[in-house]
């Protein structure tokens, strides 16, 4: 799924040590200096056993035919992963679930005035491409989960479509109640586009792939550079993921033969009118025929064109039927049971479906993830048994809306929240950067892992060369950061994968990890998502799927085999301090922009950007911000800070006596420590995201909101919520004090 999901993860590195040997190097975090040698050991075998070329191979043999949800190539393919498992000497199961996955009876795009044009709606075959012709097998250009409809309106411009864009349409005195609106493509998750459409009234909705994006504006369109051609189509879901994702008729439960399901009509997630996507070459005669004032320069796409708002005079009817049908997905699940702690489990995930071939999107990941697991057998083989059991997944129906990782987190919550360590997540890989997302008490863990791996092109390590990019591309708080501190920071997760469900709804500690940023991404989610342009553009030589295996393999087996879980709760509880140091800032800015904005207004300046000879309409004053109450959140924060506090004293002890291994008891401690930051309750209006640090935002789909109930609250001007959910989060977090005691207390008993 993840394009919009994999903006810059700013990393996170520590200086490298050159020249010391291994016998001289520090213990790894949570082991001991014996156990450390045997683990680097262990790694140093991981890495001999990796092979580009059977990487390659993989990622030919599994995107050789469209491998959507429900497809004859997509059994096949979960059936191939299984097997390999299984020889590997994993202990190997499917599991099947049955998901509403609606696919196209009917779609109809056409200009009816001025003049006529009709919408191709294909993405033809090239002959550089061996696998674009296999149109028999390929899912027309769609979005899942639009409803049916057949509408007739006149056409709006409303460029990425997010609220923002709105607002600027009602500057204008633009109202699209009753009309179509196009948005192209960009800025949030497509989900959004027709959300927020919905909200003000429009009838249907077009998303289109404006050149400026990722095509010839980007350079060289596919099949001779690897950006997206004129008649490239971006399908995906626009299911309302933010408010929970999975199957859209059992929100909560797993979706097995015999579950309960909702009648479509009460499914929250299906969208409120009709959207399709298009590819720019369909789009241009509808921009061209649009009238009307001409757009802010920012809004202004790279067809040759002038780009105007409407409304109309073009007109436009848009006809969608789907068959609405139930079908199975098949989830991989492979155990290689632990040793001491069999019932403490590391899981390690990847999806396996795509909306075609998606030798990027998802096999690029999913290759690598083999290829790790395929080590990890070889040394089982061998004789190394790991402490802790680690689990692999290879997930099914990741691209409508992460559903058969979702199905399987429901379907198994209790065992899952017992037993749970930590979920590491990956999807697309390709030429670039190491990016890391997750929680934040693994943050040491991730930059530690960042410095034993070495980057495949420049031989410096993967930590190194972020840090590099972080100093000259960064935003300034990021560049001070690189500069002054020995680690940088992992993102906080959103959504648009399948850590979702674990780290969102069942509070599971959880890292999704991936490079990217030198490939040419033209190709998401289209018939050119192949192994052909892949093997050209994505990764050539397949190196990059080598350092995903070397990085996410150290985390899963250091995870696995650590005397003490390295887990940093000074590290988690700085970071809670940030963001709520964030949201009161938030809160401050909106205040003064507040009270500029209606000074403006008084004195008849509507707003910043106003141009006397436009017409504007005069905006109504806005509420004045009121005074929020934070003092119970800064409170909590400090409960935590001095708990994490206490914690790292401990943890520091026992490192100090030679780091034997930790009860048991301190295990589950720290597994329940993420699920101390959720609460039964849920985000307000969404109640299956509990977690309150971290979650996609209601308007943002992909991108995260960090302390959500209270910073979402503030941005949508919901003063009574926002002191509401001031307190709720100050008790989570106070409780999330009383855990990390709790575990601190099991690290010294006998």
């Amino acid at each position: 799924m993840p394009r919009a999901r994999r903006v810059s993860i700013a990393l996170l590195c520590i200086v490298a040590v050159g020249g010391v040997a291994p016998a001289e190097q520090p213990p790894l975090l949570g082991f001991s200096a014996a156990h450390s040698a045997e683990q680097r050991g262990r790694e140093a075998r991981l890495d001999a056993a990796l092979d580009a070329r059977q990487i390659g191979e993989w990622i030919r043999v599994l995107s050789a035919r469209p491998h959507h949800l429900g497809s004859p190539y997509g059994k096949e393919n979960a059936e191939r992963i299984a097997g390999l498992f299984r020889e590997w000497g994993y202990e190997t199961t499917i599991e099947e679930f049955q998901v509403l996955f609606p696919t196209p009876k009917l779609r109809k795009l056409e200009l009816v005035s001025p003049g006529r044009f009709q919408a191709s709606l294909v993405e033809e075959a090239l002959t550089e491409d061996s696998t674009s012709g296999q149109k028999s097998e390929q899912l027309p250009t769609y979005n899942a989960y639009s409803i049916d409809g057949d509408v007739t309106g006149d056409l709006v411009y409303v460029n990425y479509g997010v609220p923002a864009d709105y607002d600027e349409l009602a500057k204008h005195g633009i109202d699209v109640k009753g009309k179509v609106v196009i948005a192209r493509y960009g800025q949030s998750w497509r989900g959004i586009k027709p959300k927020v459409a919905a909200e003000h009234g429009a009838v249907g909705c077009i998303i289109y792939s404006d050149p400026s994006g990722d095509g010839y504006f980007a350079g060289d369109v596919y099949p001779k550079g690897g950006w997206r051609p004129a008649q490239g189509v971006q399908r995906g879901s626009v299911a309302d993921m933010p408010v929970h994702p999975g199957d859209p008729l059992t929100p909560g439960v797993g979706a097995v033969a015999g579950a309960k399901r909702l009648e479509r009509s009460q499914a929250r997630t299906l969208t409120k009118i009709p959207v399709l996507p298009i590819s720019a070459r369909d789009a241009q005669p509808l921009l061209a025929a649009l009238g009307g004032p001409m757009v802010p320069e920012a809004w202004r796409g790279a067809l040759p064109m002038p780009y105007r708002f409407g409304p109309g005079p073009a007109r436009v009817h848009l006809q969608l039927a789907f068959d609405w049908q139930v079908r199975p997905i098949y989830d991989v699940i492979a155990r290689l049971p632990g040793g001491e702690l069999p019932d403490q489990w590391v899981m390690r995930g990847n999806h396996h479906d795509a909306w075609v071939n998606g030798a990027t999107d998802p096999v690029s990941g999913l290759a690598a993830m083999l290829a790790e697991a395929k080590a990890l057998g070889e040394l089982a083989r061998t004789g190394w048994k790991p402490r802790r059991s680690i689990v692999y997944a290879a997930w099914d129906g990741e691209e409508p809306g992460l559903l058969g990782s979702t199905e399987y987190a429901e379907q198994h919550a209790a065992e899952l929240q017992q037993k749970l360590v930590v979920y590491i997540n990956s999807d697309s890989n390709l030429r670039g950067f190491l990016g890391v997302g997750g929680s934040h008490a693994l943050e040491p863990l991730v930059n530690e892992v960042a410095t034993d791996v070495t980057d495949p092109l420049d031989r410096h390590t993967v930590a190194e060369r972020m840090r590099a990019r972080v100093t000259i591309t960064g935003k300034p708080d990021e560049q001070e950061a690189a500069r002054s501190s020995k680690d940088l920071r992992i993102d906080p997760l959103g959504s648009g994968s399948d850590f979702t469900p674990f780290l969102q709804h069942l509070g599971v500690a959880s890292l999704n990890v991936g490079f990217d940023g030198e490939e040419q991404y033209g190709q998401y989610h289209s018939i050119y998502d192949s192994f052909d342009h892949y093997n050209r553009f994505g990764d050539p030589g397949f190196v990059y799927g080598v350092a995903l295996a070397q990085v996410a393999g150290r985390l899963t087996t250091r995870l696995a085999d650590a005397d003490v879980l390295p887990f940093d709760l000074q590290r988690l509880a700085e970071t809670v301090g940030r963001y709520a140091g964030e949201v009161q800032k938030l809160a401050s800015t909106m205040r003064e922009e507040t009270a500029e904005e209606n000074r403006r207004i008084r004195e008849g300046i509507y707003a910043a950007g106003w141009d006397p000879r436009e017409t504007w309409v005069v905006p109504e004053p806005k509420e004045p911000v009121p005074f929020l109450n934070f003092a119970p959140l800064e409170n909590a924060v400090e409960d935590l800070k001095a708990a994490a506090g206490r914690h790292a004293k401990a943890v520091a002890n026992r490192q100090g006596a030679g780091n034997a291994p930790a009860p048991v008891a301190y295990d589950q401690a720290l597994i329940a420590l993420e699920r101390s930051l959720t609460s039964s309750k849920g985000l307000p209006g969404r109640p299956w995201f509990v977690h309150q640090v971290y979650a996609p935002g209601i308007y943002t789909g992909y991108g995260v909101k960090t302390l959500p109930a209270v910073r979402e609250a503030i941005e949508q001007r919901r003063w009574s919520e926002a002191e509401t959910q001031i307190g709720v989060v100050a008790e989570v977090l106070r409780g999330a004090a009383a855990a990390v005691d709790d575990a601190t207390a099991a690290l010294g008993a006998k």
